[in-house]
């Protein structure tokens, strides 16, 4: 399986999970965690409407607020020890980044971009992705606030994150959705739900493509007097998949 340290990773998703009882994810992490680190790029419960980013690390790593993202920062720390794996995390403002309303227009895309700096999560709407992203040539510095970035600054991210694998699970009850269920307004009880596969008919990923871009610095001597410029090479490639995931915890 690929790994990756650094890197854009364009995901185009036509429709993602969601409903009572599930706990869908799009995150990534290696064999090693917590000491790699783990990052979720998607990840909410049961019919949710926004979409929340998390990083969950070994100690002394902290998200900065407020920060350069447009989001609503829950947690700062994310200590896998602390608050029982909780992590730090930022909520997407967006009511259509997640759920229902996500699927109804027509998915869209999140990126992420990870280097030595950052680790920055957008999403667009399927109307509003960048021509850039549309063309194969994504240039992160012309598009707005991510919704959620982690520091350097208050968390070296070359320290705690390393040698990821990309990961797609769509959870049933668990930890997060199984305790927080009857709180949801879910009807009789996650495990009743669970022995009724009718439950779980938009509990489905449809994914059009995954793109991975490589950073590469550009020489751009002959326009500008010797500067240098950094953008993204092609590095991975591109898939489209339907897929149900179901892990039963």
């Amino acid at each position: 399986m690929e790994r990756y340290t650094h890197g854009l990773f364009i995901l185009d998703v036509a429709q993602a999970p969601y409903g009572c009882g599930t706990w869908p994810a799009y995150w990534s992490t290696s064999e090693h965690w917590p000491f790699d680190g783990e990052i979720d790029i998607i990840e909410n419960v049961h019919s949710s409407v926004s979409n929340q980013v998390s990083w969950h690390t070994t100690a002394n790593c902290t998200l900065i607020s407020p920060g350069n993202y447009t989001g609503i920062v829950g947690s700062t720390t994310c200590d896998h020890d602390y608050m029982s794996n909780t992590g730090c995390g930022i909520v997407d403002p967006s009511i259509a980044s997640f759920g229902e309303m996500f699927n109804a227009k027509g998915g869209g895309v999140y990126a992420m971009k990870w280097d030595s700096y950052s680790i920055d999560v957008w999403f667009f709407y399927r109307t509003a992705i960048p021509n850039d992203i549309l063309t194969g040539l994504p240039n992160p510095g012309t598009w707005p606030l991510p919704s959620a970035s982690l520091s350097g600054l208050g968390c070296p991210i070359d320290t705690y994150f390393r040698n990821h694998m990309l990961i797609f699970d769509t959870t049933l009850c668990g930890d997060w959705a199984g305790t927080s269920y009857e709180a949801a307004g879910c009807p009789g009880t996650c495990a009743e739900r669970v022995a009724d596969p009718s439950s779980f008919v938009n509990a489905t990923w449809s994914i059009n493509s995954i793109k991975i871009y490589n950073q590469t610095v550009i020489n751009t001597a002959y326009l500008d007097a010797g500067a240098v410029r950094t953008g993204y090479s092609f590095w991975a490639a591109v898939f489209a998949l339907t897929a149900v995931l179901f892990v039963f915890l």
